[in-house]
């Protein structure tokens, strides 16, 4: 099972977000992003919001760094660590703009990007981009296929659709790889089903542990009845972890202890049908988070 994180830093949800991200700035990103890279994280993970309606700024903030420009930074200071977009908001970008900066990240990166897609939530971040609201699922369905034909191998790629079309239109740099992963995020039914039937991959928006089964399950039920075969990425994001006896209020969803104990729960996941795990520490600053990070590739992952 691979383990990965959500960057702290570039997104600060009162949700999740540590006060000590508050006063941090792109230093703490690379020492963070190059810890992940040493302690064998499979990928770092960025968010995306274009801008953030003051009736919500309070509890979301406005800090989110753009996935894209934050990748290619981390990029260029890491060595095998993927880039994980999670997730994009595709619908508000043409795709071929989307597949223009990402083509280029994978390109830059020597083929480590994961595309990680969603619908949003945010209705006056579509409003203010022209872009429907109501109708971003059937926005996003076309923008994966659009984005497989624009991510392509195909220097001409084409698409022709009801909201985009597209031809005789060149793109270069290529992406590296020849085929760039896409996982699409959410846990509503139809963001499941698009997962099952357009993805590569499943990332799930925290589902609790009891609800996974049966998440997986229908999934797994949906890939096998489109008779959908071939590798597919099923996700999990992990209660928060502190590595070790915390001396501090980690909070009561916080799971603690030593090392074998933490994997023994984790494992769990794996059992369920899970291939990885997001994982997020509780930390005080930077130093301690680096240093949690480090524990968890040293201490917890030879248990995976």
């Amino acid at each position: 099972m691979e383990y990965g994180i959500q960057l702290p830093v570039q997104s600060q949800s009162t949700i999740y977000a540590e006060p000590w991200e508050a006063g941090a700035g792109p230093g703490d990103l690379v020492e963070v992003a190059r810890a992940a890279d040493r302690a064998g994280f499979a990928y770092i993970a960025a968010c995306d919001h274009v801008a953030i309606p003051r009736r919500l700024a309070s509890a979301m903030s406005t800090v989110w760094y753009d996935p894209v420009a934050t990748l290619a930074h981390l990029a260029a200071v890491t060595e095998r660590v993927r880039l994980l977009s999670h997730v994009a908001v595709v619908g508000l970008r043409h795709p071929l703009l989307t597949a223009k900066q990402y083509a280029t990240l994978d390109h830059l990166s020597g083929g480590r990007l994961i595309l990680g897609v969603g619908a949003g939530h945010v209705q006056e971040e579509f409003e203010a981009l022209g872009v429907d609201f109501a109708g971003r699922g059937a926005v996003l369905d076309e923008s994966i296929d659009a984005l497989r034909k624009a991510l392509g191998p195909d220097e001409f790629p084409e698409h022709h659709g009801k909201l985009y079309d597209f031809a005789d239109l060149g793109q270069r740099p290529r992406p590296a790889q020849p085929h760039v992963p896409v996982w699409v995020g959410g846990s509503s039914p139809p963001a499941a089903r698009r997962a099952a039937l357009k993805g590569d991959g499943w990332l799930p928006q925290g589902d609790p542990r009891d609800r996974l089964p049966s998440q997986i399950e229908r999934i797994r039920r949906l890939r096998a009845q489109a008779g959908l075969q071939g590798p597919f990425t099923v996700g999990a994001i992990a209660e928060p972890l502190y590595v070790g006896a915390p001396t501090w209020d980690t909070g009561r969803r916080t799971l603690s202890g030593p090392p074998d104990e933490l994997a023994e729960s984790l494992r769990a996941y794996r059992a369920m049908g899970v291939d990885q795990i997001q994982v997020r520490f509780r930390s005080r600053d930077r130093a301690e988070l680096v240093d949690q990070i480090s524990a968890f590739g040293a201490d917890i992952a030879p248990y995976l």
